[in-house]
């Protein structure tokens, strides 16, 4: 059995009548994934408080690859998400349970989590600059290399005003075509220290983390993209009767 651990549940799904099984981002070991026996019963204390975007301090024993929890209390109520915030926050958690193998401990990348959601819950504007610094600190937790400040032929420190073209495994290098690979070293920088001092610096950091991510994702869509696209449409456009099947 291990200590009392930082955690935060990323998914959840009935397992039996009574219990769940909980996909779990845990302090010390990564993700673990968790059954809490009982934890569907009415009375269960458990019952409330294994939700997302609560934070716990959980314990669990077992030597398989599902544990089995042991105890579970909430440090604090439930981040408060909704609207538009809430499916950036499904968002993150969907990375995380898809990107993160399993057993591994991301200490670092915890504590980053954890910042992102609480920036989530207090903005009263645009999530992108959290969703952003995210995904990056994530690359960087599961060893993407990337050096956003010397062009990758010539070894130079990269200009503002100039061009660059992303290259997948190489970096960037100094190019005159302007796509949806090419970014400018003003915005190489931006992306380097994880600030976007600007809209179009926004929409470059936008552009580079899809690049990145994909890979890491596959061909299989996000859910909480696709749910967040529900959520946006109008109504006029929503067919009851045609459900979208990837969101099941």
């Amino acid at each position: 059995m291990n200590g009392w651990q930082r955690a935060f549940v990323l998914h959840s799904r009935p397992y039996s009548e009574t219990s769940l099984l909980l996909d779990m981002f845990t302090e010390g070991e990564g993700r673990v994934c968790i059954l809490a026996k009982g934890a569907r019963r009415n009375r269960s204390p458990l019952r409330g408080c294994l939700q997302p975007f609560t934070p716990l301090l959980i314990r669990w024993g077992g030597k398989g690859a599902v544990k089995t929890l042991t105890s579970a209390d909430a440090v604090s109520l439930a981040l408060p998400l909704s609207g538009t915030v809430l499916y950036s926050g499904l968002y993150v958690n969907e990375l995380v349970s898809r990107i993160l193998e399993q057993g591994t401990a991301y200490s670092s990348l915890f504590f980053d989590y954890l910042e992102c959601l609480q920036t989530l819950a207090a903005s009263e504007y645009t999530p992108e600059h959290a969703l952003r610094r995210f995904e990056l600190s994530l690359l960087s937790h599961i060893g993407y290399g990337v050096d956003f400040l010397h062009c990758a032929g010539s070894g130079e420190p990269v200009s503002d005003t100039m061009t660059y073209r992303y290259r997948e495994e190489k970096g960037f290098i100094g190019s005159l075509i302007i796509d949806n690979f090419s970014f400018t070293g003003k915005q190489l920088k931006d992306l380097s220290q994880r600030e976007f001092s600007d809209i179009d610096s926004l929409k470059a950091a936008k552009r580079f983390t899809r690049m990145a991510l994909k890979p890491y994702l596959g061909g299989k869509p996000l859910k909480s993209r696709e749910l967040f696209r529900q959520f946006t449409r109008p109504v006029s456009q929503i067919n009851i009767n045609k459900p979208d099947e990837r969101l099941v």
